[in-house]
């Protein structure tokens, strides 16, 4: 188990559900400021899936705790997130499992609340993610506070395992998503920190 604190040099904040919106949250600004992007850095073009990579984000979400059966699938629009999103999707079915929809997003957007308003509007059992860092992390600052999106019901890949989204996203935003690694390995945000567990050997 390895974890990677996403603080960068602030101090961890304590994470819980930030407050519905209200007069305040309306105004509320998903978007990243430029200081926020360059003390960043540019994130790395999600990779190809590996076949142990879906496996590992099937096995998640077919776990017997996790009582998923119909999910919506988002993705970015570069041409990993586009094909990871469809092999997920017809995976998912095969086993017989439902896509209710498919929703994607642009890098940049004026508010991201028409395609968060698409991803929530059908209340899935669980919402499972290809994307890149900068876009995802900006629409998920609009569904944590302009829907009913939950992290702890959503997966993603490994382009999105990166220790310094959660500081980008805002206390408590990411708290409980999980994903694959490309090695068959998993991943979970818990508050600030980014913790990856390796692969289980086979036999």
């Amino acid at each position: 188990m390895t974890p990677a604190h996403g603080g960068g040099h602030r101090r961890a904040q304590p994470y819980g559900r930030p407050a519905r919106p209200g007069a305040d949250d309306a105004a509320r600004s998903p978007l990243l400021d430029a200081a926020a992007r360059d003390a960043y850095g540019e994130p790395p073009a999600p990779a190809p899936h590996t076949p142990a990579e879906l496996a590992a984000l099937l096995a998640l979400l077919a776990a017997p705790r996790a009582r998923i059966r119909s999910v919506v699938v988002g993705h970015g629009r570069d041409a990993a997130s586009v094909a990871t999103a469809a092999a997920f999707a017809g995976a998912w079915e095969l086993r017989g499992g439902v896509v209710l929809a498919t929703v994607d997003w642009p890098e940049t957007a004026a508010s991201w609340l028409r395609a968060a308003r698409r991803m929530t509007a059908q209340r899935p059992d669980a919402w499972v993610v290809a994307a890149a860092p900068y876009g995802f992390v900006q629409l998920v600052r609009r569904l944590r506070h302009s829907t009913d999106w939950e992290p702890s019901r959503s997966y993603a890949v490994a382009a999105l395992r990166d220790p310094r989204l959660p500081a980008l996203a805002g206390p408590g935003t990411l708290h409980g998503l999980r994903g694959a690694l490309p090695d068959g390995g998993t991943w979970e945000v818990r508050g600030d920190w980014v913790i990856s567990f390796p692969a289980r050997p086979e036999g």
